[in-house]
């Protein structure tokens, strides 16, 4: 991954993003356990999802939470350097963790910026609203072309 800023200095980079079904925080430290349980009860779910198929996350074994918050505190460090921006996907009214969104540079061109999200297989229904929600969101972000899977 490069080390170069996602978005020039004078953006200001949203903390949420909220829509009736779901909202948008920054992934963090305090999300660990909700978002261990809520990938690892769902990985054959994400792995079928378009932005994941053929890829090797989710592990299929799964991971240990321990290894899951050392994910999280890289993605939180890659927020706050403005390289990468994650977040976790959140029920309205709660803290219970539904999905993911990933904002980072695409690998295969550098210019391009690679989006993917996931929501658990009991939110499968929230899927095509999460991608049309973030997709209309990153539209006022300046960034490069934007290679988000279609649902």
């Amino acid at each position: 991954m490069t080390t170069d800023p996602l978005v020039p200095a004078d953006f200001t980079v949203p903390r949420e993003l909220l829509a009736p079904e779901f909202r948008l925080e920054p992934l963090g430290e305090q999300h660990n356990a909700s978002d261990h349980a809520a990938w690892t009860g769902s990985i054959e779910h994400i792995r079928a999802t378009p932005g994941f198929v053929g890829r090797s996350w989710p592990p299929v074994e799964g991971m240990a939470p321990e290894r899951n918050l050392a994910d999280l505190r890289r993605h939180a460090a890659d927020f706050a350097a403005r390289t990468g921006f994650t977040y976790t996907v959140l029920e309205p009214a709660g803290a219970e963790v539904i999905g993911c969104v990933y904002i980072y540079p695409d690998r295969e061109e550098p210019s391009a910026v690679s989006v993917s999200s996931w929501v658990r297989a009991d939110h499968a229904h929230l899927d095509a609203p999460l991608h049309r929600a973030v997709s209309d969101w990153l539209a006022d972000w300046p960034l490069g072309p934007i290679r988000y899977a279609e649902r």
